[in-house]
Parts: C-alpha cells; sequence; structure tokens
C-alpha cells in the first residue's frame, strides 16, 4: 500500500510498500492489511503505526482526522501529527499537546455559545422594546 499522511497545509509523509497500518477509531483499533476492502473511518487522537517493507515498524501521533482506503492508496488526513520512534514520547504528546487543545477548544466553544445567545436575548428584547 501507499500510505499519505495529510496535513491542512502540506503533505506531513508519504510511503510507499506499507505492509500494514494500525490505526485507532471513534469504534476502536484497527489493522489494515493491503487485501482489506475499500473502508472510510473517523479517527481519534492516538498513535498510528505501519510497517514497510523492510520489516521497519514506524509511529505518528495524529489528532483526529480522516482514514480513506482506496485500492492500494491509503491516505490519513488529520490537523496535527508528530513522527517519532519513543512510543512513550508520542503517548505523552497525543496527551498533552491534541487531548489538552481539544479542552480548550471545547472552552471557547462554550463561551462563544454563551455570547450568541445573550446576543440573541439582547435582541429579541431590543426587537420587542422597540414595536
Amino acid at each position: 500500500m501507499d500510505l499519505k499522511i495529510l496535513l491542512p497545509n502540506k503533505v506531513f509523509a508519504k510511503h510507499k510498500n506499507v505492509l500494514r497500518i494500525n490505526v485507532e477509531t471513534l469504534e476502536g483499533y484497527y489493522g489494515i492489511l493491503s487485501n482489506r476492502r475499500d473502508c472510510t473511518a473517523a479517527l481519534t487522537p492516538g498513535i498510528l503505526t505501519f510497517e514497510t517493507e523492510l520489516r521497519k515498524e514506524s509511529f505518528v501521533a495524529i489528532d483526529q482526522g480522516v482514514f480513506v482506503k482506496k485500492g492500494n492508496d491509503v491516505f490519513v488526513s488529520v490537523r496535527r501529527a508528530i513522527q517519532g520512534d519513543e512510543l512513550s514520547q508520542l503517548r505523552n504528546a497525543v496527551k498533552t499537546e491534541f487531548l489538552t487543545l481539544d479542552e480548550k477548544q471545547q472552552e471557547i466553544r462554550f463561551a462563544m455559545n454563551k455570547l450568541e445567545s445573550s446576543f440573541l436575548q439582547r435582541l429579541t428584547e431590543f426587537s420587542t422594546t422597540s414595536r
């Protein structure tokens, strides 16, 4: 298989002759071999593992994204990715960088929802008093 890991602004990595890929999806962990049917999956922040033709196992910490297998091509499109050799360091990177940021994004969304609600409430009050 040919694996491409895509970020929003660039191609993060390209690997040819990949024998197997392990990914974490919303439904759990999956192992992908070259003879697997075409598929798509939503990815959660975690570790993507793949083995090349030289029997070398590689690890990439990925943020949430999408996995697509079509024929011999595999595309992993994620917000952020970090490649490394130490699995423990990558797991820590997932915890500190990807999951923490998601908590910050949730706080921002909550604040935005409060602002929108307040704005709509005041707009409604203004429109009823101006009649």
